[in-house]
C-alpha cells in the first residue's frame, strides 16, 4: 500500500472507530453520574482532561454535530459539556469500550500506551502551569493542546499495538534512529501526518490545531505546548535525561528566567 493509501486507510479507520477511553475515566465518571450533587460540567471535565482519548472523542463529536448557528469554535472541555449537556453526554459520548478491554489480547501494547498517556497529561499540567505564569487567561487552550498533542500515537497503540511494537522494537535496537524513519519503515507513514490528516477530516478546533502544530513553535503558546512536551518526553526517561539541560534552557527563555531555577523549580 503506498504511503497515501495508508494514511487514507488510517484516517478512514480512526474516523468510524468507537474511541476507547481508560477504565479509571469510566470509573470516575459513572461514579460522578450517580451523585446528583457532584454532577457538574467542572466536576466531569476535570475526569475527562485526564484522559486524551476521552477528551478528543467529546470534540470529535461536537464538531460533527455542530450547530448550524454555532458562531465559535468549542476548544474548552468544560465549554463543550455546558453546551452537550450532562445527559446527552454519557447517552452520546459514553466512556466506553474501554482500552484494557480493547488491548487484551495485544496486553504488551497497555504499558506502552499507558505511558503515553501519562506522558500526555504530565505535558498538559507544564503547559498550563506555564501559561499561567506568562499571564495567558486562555491557559485551557494551551492545557488541551499539550494533552492531544501525541493523540495519533495513542490511537495507534489502541488500533494496531502488532506495528507499534515493531516501531517499539526497533527503536530499542536501534537508538539512534529516529521515531519518525520507524514510523515510516512500518506503518509507510509519519504519526505527525496522521496527526494531521485526523484533526483536519475531524474539523478540530482551528486554534487547537494551530497549538498542537509545532511548525508553529516561534510563536509564543505553541512553543509552551512543544517545551511541554519535549520535557514531558524527556523526563519519562529519568530525570537524568541527556536532553534536559537543554529543556531548561529553553523553558527559562520562555519563562524568563535561569535555566537553574527551572530546574529547581521542576525538581521540586
Amino acid at each position: 500500500m503506498s504511503e497515501t493509501g495508508a494514511l487514507e486507510h488510517w484516517v478512514a479507520t480512526l474516523t468510524h472507530a468507537d474511541l476507547p477511553v481508560l477504565k479509571q475515566t469510566a470509573r470516575d465518571l459513572n461514579t460522578l453520574r450517580g451523585d446528583e450533587n457532584r454532577l457538574t460540567a467542572s466536576s466531569v471535565a476535570g475526569i475527562i482532561a485526564r484522559d486524551p482519548m476521552m477528551t478528543v472523542k467529546l470534540l470529535r463529536y461536537l464538531q460533527q454535530h455542530k450547530h448550524r448557528i454555532q458562531t465559535t469554535e468549542i476548544i474548552q472541555v468544560e465549554q463543550a459539556l455546558l453546551m452537550l449537556g450532562m445527559e446527552p453526554l454519557f447517552s452520546k459520548v459514553p466512556p466506553e469500550p474501554l482500552v484494557e478491554v480493547a488491548l487484551k489480547s495485544h496486553m504488551a501494547a497497555l504499558p506502552h500506551l499507558l505511558r503515553v498517556v501519562h506522558r500526555s497529561h504530565r505535558a498538559s499540567e507544564y503547559a498550563m502551569d506555564w501559561a499561567v505564569r506568562l499571564h495567558d487567561l486562555h491557559y485551557e487552550e494551551v492545557r488541551m493542546a499539550a494533552l492531544l498533542h501525541d493523540i495519533a500515537e495513542i490511537l495507534m497503540w489502541c488500533f494496531d499495538p502488532d506495528d507499534m511494537l515493531k516501531i517499539s522494537a526497533i527503536q530499542h535496537k536501534d537508538r539512534a534512529m529516529r521515531s519518525s524513519d520507524a514510523q515510516q519503515q512500518v506503518l509507510g507513514f509519519m504519526l505527525v501526518d496522521l496527526q494531521r490528516a485526523l484533526a483536519a477530516h475531524w474539523g478540530l478546533p482551528q486554534l487547537l490545531l494551530t497549538l498542537m502544530d509545532d511548525a508553529c513553535a516561534k510563536q509564543p503558546r505553541v512553543r509552551n505546548v512543544v517545551l511541554a512536551v519535549n520535557l514531558a518526553r524527556h523526563s519519562a526517561n529519568g530525570w537524568d535525561d541527556a536532553a534536559l539541560p537543554d529543556d531548561y534552557k529553553d523553558i527559562g527563555e520562555l519563562l524568563r528566567m535561569p535555566a537553574e531555577q527551572v530546574r529547581g523549580m521542576l525538581r521540586a
